[in-house]
């Protein structure tokens, strides 16, 4: 059985998650700047719920690909002597994953959570009615002057990414770089900020700090 149609057809459709994160990346920026500029809680609702839609549309995507590669799968290694309706296979595998969706699994969407989680840290330091001096002002006191220095370069921050096992945020060409030169020795890689014990830094384990990123930004224009 030739089964390069499916795989090209499974392939199309992971390249489909590509777009859905690049819009829910671009309703979070939308929001972050709905709080920095506006404060409108309705419009930055709006954006959660835009957020929740891709989220149910990433979580159909990944059922769809997971009822065909079990299909598949199946078939293989079952080489039945009459090829069986693949399509309703699949279809099935499909609907009974679907049928044990809930709410939490959207709140579990690690974009939704990481959208959550910036828009709670902008909140904080864009409320009521200040102005942006006195915004900018809070925000150099709260973030002190060494959180821009990456532990690895010693140098200015450009795109700060923080780990969300410890925390610690770092220049994400430097931690890559780590990361990929101590894959090629078969090593884990420690935290490189002084004094943390999380010994095992992974790519995955990091996301853009939008916060911190704006703040420097800021900075670079004054």
């Amino acid at each position: 059985i030739s089964f390069n149609a499916i795989d090209s057809a499974l392939s199309s459709l992971k390249n489909c998650q590509s777009y859905i994160n690049s819009g829910m990346d671009v309703a979070t920026q939308v929001a972050l700047d709905l709080v920095e500029s506006f404060n409108d809680e309705e419009h930055i609702n709006s954006m959660e719920k835009v957020m929740l839609e891709y989220a149910t549309m990433d979580r159909e995507l990944n059922h769809h690909i997971k009822a065909f590669e079990e299909t598949i799968n199946q078939v293989k290694r079952e080489k039945p002597e009459n090829l069986p309706d693949l399509e309703n296979l699949a279809q099935e595998k499909f609907l009974e994953m679907e049928s044990k969706n809930s709410d939490s699994d959207l709140q579990k969407n690690e974009k939704y959570m990481y959208f959550k989680d910036q828009l709670k840290e902008m909140k904080k330091q864009y409320h009521g009615n200040d102005t942006i001096e006195q915004i900018d002002e809070d925000i150099a006191v709260t973030r002190s002057q060494t959180n821009f220095i990456c532990p690895i370069t010693q140098m200015t921050m450009r795109r700060p990414v923080r780990n969300k096992v410890c925390g610690h945020i770092y220049e994400e060409d430097a931690i890559l770089e780590m990361i990929q030169t101590q894959k090629q020795k078969k090593k884990k890689v420690r935290c490189p900020k002084m004094g943390c014990s999380h010994d095992d830094v992974k790519g995955s384990d990091l996301v853009p700090d939008e916060i911190l990123k704006r703040l420097l930004d800021s900075q670079k224009k004054q």
